[in-house]
């Protein structure tokens, strides 16, 4: 059995950094993203079950006792690829000006096109629908992601703990977003699909979420 250890969440700390990182912190998080890659391709060639964690390492031209340094299961090697969006969207949060709508502040007003790594995204959001495993990686993110939204929710609103109406609000924008990934995942390679802002607003419509 691989070992487990604690992970690092996305967290309220996570949305609070400004600025360009230090080389190292780059560095560590290129080599975290080319080890989610190289996860995310030998899970959808052979299963979560059928790769091992030494094949991660080898992949990613590292040691496993390396990898076991970045990530505390294989299945969480994934991660990087699943918390990009994520720490996005409560970065902009966080300096949502005045007056600006919700689509607005999450930067889903623009036709920019989908992000570089979406392709990989697309494939590994497809495969937490029948790898239990990489499904609970998925659900513990945005479980993650709900508590920092209402925290900075609740900071905008002057500050304190999230009262139920903050919770409430948080936990629905987190599932429009969660279920609009989801949605535009499953349509991946279908000719004429719509890209994931087009979804992600669709998502946030229905949500009739307040600005």
């Amino acid at each position: 059995m691989e070992p487990t250890r604690d992970a690092a969440p996305v967290t309220r700390s996570t949305a609070r950094r400004t600025g360009r990182p230090p080389l190292t912190e780059r560095r560590k998080a290129a080599t975290r993203l080319d080890i989610a890659r190289q996860a995310v391709r030998l899970f959808a060639d052979r299963g979560v079950a059928g790769t091992s964690a030494e094949e991660i390492a080898a992949a990613a031209g590292l040691s496993t006792r390396t990898l076991w340094r970045y990530f505390p299961s294989k299945e969480e090697c994934v991660r990087p690829l699943l918390t990009t969006g994520l720490e996005e969207f409560a970065e902009r949060l966080r300096a949502w000006p005045p007056g600006a709508s919700l689509v607005e502040a999450l930067g889903l007003d623009d036709d920019a096109p989908d992000p570089a790594d979406s392709a990989e995204v697309a494939q590994l959001v497809r495969l937490t629908r029948g790898e239990p495993g990489l499904r609970a990686v998925w659900l513990q993110l945005h479980s993650e992601a709900a508590d920092a939204f209402a925290a900075i929710l609740a900071e905008r609103q002057g500050g304190g703990p999230p009262d139920l109406a903050v919770r409430v609000r948080a936990g629905t924008l987190n599932v429009a977003l969660r279920t609009g990934v989801e949605e535009w995942a499953d349509r991946g390679g279908v000719p004429g699909a719509p890209p994931l802002r087009d979804v992600l607003r669709a998502a946030l419509a229905t949500a009739a979420l307040p600005d």
